[in-house]
């Protein structure tokens, strides 16, 4: 190690280099610069790592950088839907991710975007210097057309999967539904219907694998009579709800595409006297806050949005910074939250 890359012996408030940081753990440079930041994926071992070195070493962590406005163009942040609950935590997470690296946003949001031609513009335009699409609708061409001419993008949540070498990000919707179909299993209900997003979503048909494998881990077939697919609205579960509830041999739970199903389908039980979750478990997806304003509290899959959006940015960062990336494409795990909406399956006369 070069003595230049050192505060000199003594100093008592000498600052070590991320250099001789990098030297005295084998770590990358960028990595001991994105610990000493804060910025991006790193785990517990190599922050104990680097806070090892700074001690052994005798001296002060390096300085932060402050976090200068960019003068480059404004990313594109598109989301075509109404921001509420789901899309507006990502929006959020997206926007204050890219806050804090000094880059402007141009957003691209509302229910009246989703058909408009944006994206074949965005090389030749010239007025952004990247973009991140959360759910878009446009087909994988299009997506394909920003690669092939280097226009930096990151997918978040894909709603059809993504062409080949496009760094997309989403949460773990097969295991999030498996997860909350086994909680449904293992409190003895065996009659489990499933409420469905848009059919042709790419998170619909993952949630559904995530059920129907639960179901076979458990030696059941599944009943097309008790999938019903839709819009993820209120209204889709009131429906799908009254059409369940009223088989001849009705469900003994309803597992739902995301929470405003859920919601839905208590109110298509609360309307025919049943008691949730005494006579009929529900559960959603997403833990948005409509699960903790239900009665009882909805059980539901919570997904990591904040983490999502704050990862979606470092990637794009490191794509328009033409640095390589480790994965082309992340899963974040969910979590099961189990609250008062589901519990052990009725014993009916």
């Amino acid at each position: 190690m070069k003595q230049s890359d050192v505060s000199e012996p003594g100093a008592a408030h000498g600052r070590i280099t991320v250099r001789a940081i990098a030297a005295h753990t084998g770590l990358s440079i960028a990595t001991v610069s994105r610990v000493i930041n804060a910025q991006g994926q790193v785990s517990e071992d190599t922050r104990r790592r680097v806070q090892e070195a700074i001690d052994g070493l005798g001296g002060h962590a390096p300085a932060t950088r402050p976090r200068l406005p960019k003068t480059g163009l404004p990313v594109l942040v598109r989301c075509p839907y109404k921001l509420s609950d789901y899309f507006g935590a990502l929006v959020t997470a997206v926007a204050e991710a890219l806050h804090t690296t000094g880059r402007q946003v141009l957003l691209d949001v509302g229910d009246s975007r989703v058909d408009v031609p944006v994206l074949r513009d965005l090389p030749t335009a010239r007025a952004t210097s990247g973009a991140i699409l959360i759910l878009p609708p446009e087909p994988a061409e299009d997506l394909h057309f920003l690669q092939a001419r280097r226009h930096p993008l990151v997918v978040v949540d894909p709603r059809t999967p993504v062409p080949r070498g496009v760094v997309s990000i989403a949460s773990a919707h097969t295991a999030g539904a498996r997860a909350v179909t086994g909680h449904l299993l293992d409190l003895g209900h065996r009659r489990i219907g499933f409420v469905s997003g848009f059919e042709d979503w790419l998170s619909s048909s993952d949630r559904q694998a995530g059920h129907l494998a639960a179901l076979s881990e458990a030696g059941l077939l599944s009943d097309p009579t008790l999938h019903h697919y839709g819009e993820p609205a209120i209204h889709t579960g009131l429906r799908a709800g009254r059409t369940l509830l009223d088989l001849p041999d009705r469900p003994t739970a309803i597992a739902c595409f995301n929470d405003k199903i859920a919601v839905g389908v208590i109110q298509a039980a609360t309307e025919r006297g049943l008691n949730v979750p005494t006579d009929l478990s529900v559960t959603g997806f997403d833990d948005s806050e409509i699960s903790r304003a239900t009665t009882p509290l909805l059980t539901t899959v919570r997904q990591p949005l904040d983490e999502m959006g704050r990862i979606a940015v470092t990637m794009l960062v490191r794509l328009m910074e033409r640095q390589a990336l480790e994965a082309l494409h992340l899963e974040l795990a969910t979590e099961l939250i189990v609250r008062g909406s589901t519990g052990a399956v009725p014993v009916r006369a």
